[in-house]
């Protein structure tokens, strides 16, 4: 019963638009005396709701005859459905523990038996139920609709694969330091612990189940980082060699600062924003054994207020984005993100970019990052710049998954995008 209440507080709070790691790191401070059990269950419960929360509320809109005003008893009606459809519970052990949480959440003593009859209704009526929501496409792919229609207008071919491998479960993936190890020996290392892995490309290693971290061996002597195999094109795709001067533009969390690092012996100049989220690079550098040139906290676009006037090799400008490709991980982005929230992205990007290019050498080069599959942080981004930028060039980028820079989210990784600029 309280899983489910912190569950279905958890999801009221997220839906009124508040990111979903923070929510979920709040829930475990509040309630430390939580267990490692009660904490995974409530994850998923929370992760599950908002990855098939179109389903759901297709579901939930024919099994009640008006609109529910109490938006907790509607959340741990979409909470229970979730639980009926996707999880191994005993479908007794579900319905009774709904009515208890109900009794709960609100004194109206009718509620109780309204959530008892509306799960067993489903129970007796899923399939057909289930056929009606996903006769619908924000039901069939769990999207809203303005998401769908976009993708459908920029991937004609794709973007029904696209909108399904966001509703997977996300792959969990290591980046093998070779510093320390090979991915041969890393890989016979896991195998040794029982943990089955395959390698997707280079120093990337997918592992069939993920684990805790502390299951990972030599995790802590800095090993290995996690890391999704996207994202480790980054540090190949920039090009940096030994002795250059190099800038991570929006480096928190640090897994593509360090991965630069292990890449090549560099000057590293690590920028963001945040100092919270600088810290947490600190940590992320010191677990493996290695340290920065200079970390610097400030504005990328606002360069005159932290930059000393000397030029780098390259820069890394993996920028704030809308976080479409990663929404396997973040199943929140989908539904609070909004349609208008594209152009105010786009022009923090360009600012960002517009910022960054004269602190590039001649014959230089920065790397465009998102995390993002829409157009207009992408390849109109790209375009917009070079027409700006007559000293920018676009060089190709060489990858079997990666077209026109797009890597589109499957199961094996997340949705990114890159593009190289030279400087002549």
């Amino acid at each position: 019963m309280k899983i489910q209440q912190l569950a279905v507080d958890s999801i009221e709070i997220v839906l009124s638009g508040k990111n979903l790691t923070l929510v979920l790191q709040a829930l475990w401070h509040h309630n430390p005396l939580l267990s490692l059990q009660q904490r995974g269950a409530i994850q998923d419960i929370v992760y599950g709701v908002l990855r098939y929360l179109g389903q759901l509320e297709g579901v939930l809109s024919q099994l009640v005859k008006r609109p529910l005003s109490d938006k907790r008893l509607r959340n741990l009606l979409l909470v229970s459905l979730y639980q009926l459809h996707y999880s191994k519970s005993p479908d007794y052990a579900i319905v009774d523990c709904a009515v208890a949480t109900t009794r709960k959440l609100t004194k109206n003593k009718g509620s109780a038996g309204l959530v008892n009859a509306i799960l067993r209704n489903f129970l007796r009526n899923d399939t057909a139920l289930l056929d009606l929501a996903n006769a619908h496409e924000t039901g069939r792919f769990s999207h809203p609709q303005w998401w769908i229609d976009k993708l459908r207008y920029q991937y004609p071919q794709q973007y029904e694969a696209i909108l399904l491998a966001n509703n997977h479960h996300p792959p969990m993936t290591l980046r093998v330091n070779r510093h320390k190890t090979s991915v041969i020996d890393y890989q016979a290392l896991l195998n040794r612990c029982e943990i089955e892995s395959c390698q997707v490309w280079d120093n990337a290693l997918m592992l069939s189940k993920p684990v805790p971290t502390q299951k990972l061996p030599m995790f802590e002597q800095g090993y290995v980082s996690i890391q999704d195999a996207g994202a480790q094109l980054a540090a190949p795709f920039l090009d940096v060699r030994d002795g250059m001067t190099v800038l991570d533009a929006c480096a928190a969390p640090g897994g593509k600062s360090t991965h630069l690092m292990e890449v090549a012996n560099i000057q590293l100049t690590v920028l963001d924003n945040d100092q919270q989220r600088l810290d947490r690079v600190s940590e992320n550098f010191k677990r493996l054994g290695i340290e920065p040139f200079q970390q610097v906290c400030g504005d990328a676009a606002l360069t005159s207020s932290w930059w000393d006037g000397k030029y780098f090799d390259r820069i890394l400008a993996d920028v704030p984005c809308s976080a479409s490709g990663v929404v396997g991980r973040h199943p929140d982005i989908k539904w609070l993100r909004r349609i208008t929230d594209l152009a105010t992205f786009a022009n923090m990007q360009q600012n960002i970019l517009d910022a960054l290019w004269p602190l590039l050498k001649s014959e230089g080069k920065l790397l465009y990052v998102t995390c993002s599959v829409f157009f207009e942080e992408n390849g109109q981004q790209v375009t917009n710049f070079l027409d700006k930028h007559p000293d920018a060039r676009l060089l190709p980028i060489v990858h079997n998954e990666v077209n026109n820079g797009q890597l589109i989210p499957n199961s094996s990784h997340d949705g990114f995008y890159y593009a190289s600029f030279y400087k002549i």
